[in-house]
């Protein structure tokens, strides 16, 4: 990891901001929480350049686009930047891939007829899969607190918004938040929580709903272990990285 001083030292900290919200379609995690991002670089001109790494060498192709593009989408929305170069490492499709989102080519373009899957439809399933995982996570400590379920299921999204929770509520507000929208529209009044259909949930049954959904966070969470294990085994993992620049606050 690179870590850049003096006056580039904040924009650096911008863009690990931005990067800590992209996160492994399968998993989803953030690439920087799972030490897929290892170096960060702030030119002189503001061109970004970001630099990362995946477990194994055979990783999906498909996978290993979206996170280089997302990557590169999530920073180039910040007004000073002026270019962003995103280069993955050690990986069979390297080559590819790195020429494809340094041209802004879509997956299709890059790989052509090796390409077999649409990666739109690939994109909003795994939306769909983090959606239910987040909203497991929401519904069950939510019950925990001592929801029913016909409070539950009449909860518009502005009530959701309104929680007093503390940290950890919060942040399961938050990205619960962040996926809603893949199944419908998030006007303030809007029903807070709907299947994956995007269908109202019946207050009826609600708890047996709720632990179908745990096996998409039991699969993911099994997945992101099996994954943080081959990336130890494959890069050295206990040399402490140096810490990231601050935000200042001017």
């Amino acid at each position: 990891m690179t870590v850049a001083s003096g006056p580039y030292a904040g924009r650096t900290s911008e863009i690990w901001d931005r990067l800590h919200h992209v996160t492994d379609p399968e998993l989803d995690e953030s690439v920087t929480e799972l030490g897929f991002v290892t170096s960060v670089e702030v030119d002189a001109i503001d061109h970004v350049h970001i630099q990362f790494r995946l477990p194994t060498y055979w990783c999906a192709a498909n996978f290993a686009f979206m996170m280089a593009d997302d990557m590169r989408a999530a920073v180039s929305a910040l007004p000073w930047v002026r270019g962003a170069s995103v280069v993955l490492g050690e990986h069979m499709y390297a080559d590819k891939i790195n020429c494809g989102i340094s041209q802004g080519l879509s997956f299709q373009e890059t790989f052509g007829s090796e390409a077999t899957a649409d990666l739109s439809e690939v994109r909003r399933t795994f939306l769909l899969k983090a959606f239910q995982r987040r909203q497991e996570a929401l519904l069950s400590q939510l019950m925990a607190r001592g929801y029913t379920a016909e409070q539950l299921v009449t909860m518009i999204l502005a009530d959701v918004q309104a929680l007093v929770v503390e940290k950890e509520g919060q942040d399961l507000v938050g990205r619960y938040l962040e996926r809603r929208e893949i199944v419908g529209p998030c006007s303030p009044d809007a029903p807070a929580f709907l299947s994956a259909e995007g269908r109202r949930l019946p207050a009826e049954g609600l708890e047996v709903y709720v632990r179908g959904l745990r096996r998409v966070g039991v699969n993911a969470e099994f997945n992101g272990a099996l994954c943080r294990g081959l990336l130890s085994a494959r890069f050295d993992m206990t040399t402490p990285l140096p810490e990231r620049p601050k935000v200042n606050p001017s």
